[in-house]
């Protein structure tokens, strides 16, 4: 009871966080910015509905290199041990993810926003029409895979990063995390592509394939979420094994 009192007490961790994740994960933030706005003027630019019918399936795979500011800071106070000092404070493992968490889909939501604000902006421009089908695309596929891929790659990565010892560079989860956050892009794409080439379904039904693997993807990251008290105790982020 002492320690759950101690945890609700503690000052909000989310603010410096994310000015932190901002400062030290702004290659990636740049990065995957970068990349994205590439992406989508290069297809806006391009004739005929490449954009439309493209960008949606690709934006996220950026967006979650985006998001991994917050795995390097999350990183980095494992290694420092700092999550130790805020352990002793009084906060408690959970609170500490779901900072991290946040942060991560907070950096998602910026190169999310600057991605399909320049790319929609170029095709708009050109004189392309704001389509259902690409909205569609949007609201059903690119945004919610891009926010569950990037709380995928995080909640993958912390648990990792908990639950090893301490490493810098390539040798840390950092190093591969992106890789990992990026299979439930790259699996849906081969699947639609796949599906796409037999002729088996409809496009209106590889959209909801798409919408249902995005789907699975969210029950992971809740089941994973779900495990923090059984796997991740106190006692372990404490511990430099």
């Amino acid at each position: 009871m002492r320690r759950a009192m101690n945890s609700e007490a503690a000052p909000s961790l989310l603010g410096v966080t994310l000015r932190r994740s901002f400062t030290t994960g702004r290659f990636f933030l740049g990065y995957g910015s970068a990349i994205s706005v590439v992406l989508g003027v290069s297809l806006a630019l391009s004739p005929g509905s490449a954009f439309a019918s493209t960008f949606p399936f690709l934006l996220p795979i950026f967006v979650v290199v985006g998001s991994m500011g917050a795995m390097v800071v999350f990183t980095n106070d494992r290694i420092k041990g700092v999550l130790e000092y805020l352990l002793a404070y009084g906060y408690s493992p959970r609170r500490l993810f779901v900072t991290f968490l946040l942060t991560a889909l907070a950096l998602s939501a910026v190169v999310l926003s600057v991605a399909v604000a320049a790319g929609l902006g170029v095709y708009l421009i050109r004189g392309h029409q704001f389509t259902t089908q690409f909205a569609t695309l949007l609201v059903l596929y690119a945004i919610p895979m891009s926010i569950a891929s990037s709380a995928f790659a995080a909640t993958v990565g912390m648990l990792w990063t908990s639950l090893s010892s301490p490493r810098a560079g390539m040798n840390s989860p950092i190093g591969l995390i992106p890789l990992i956050g990026i299979l439930p892009c790259l699996v849906t794409l081969f699947l639609l592509t796949t599906l796409a080439a037999a002729g088996i379904f409809s496009p209106a039904e590889l959209l909801l394939i798409a919408a249902g693997v995005v789907g699975a993807v969210v029950l992971i990251v809740v089941a994973l979420l779900s495990t923090l008290g059984r796997f991740l105790r106190r006692e372990r982020l404490l511990s430099p094994a």
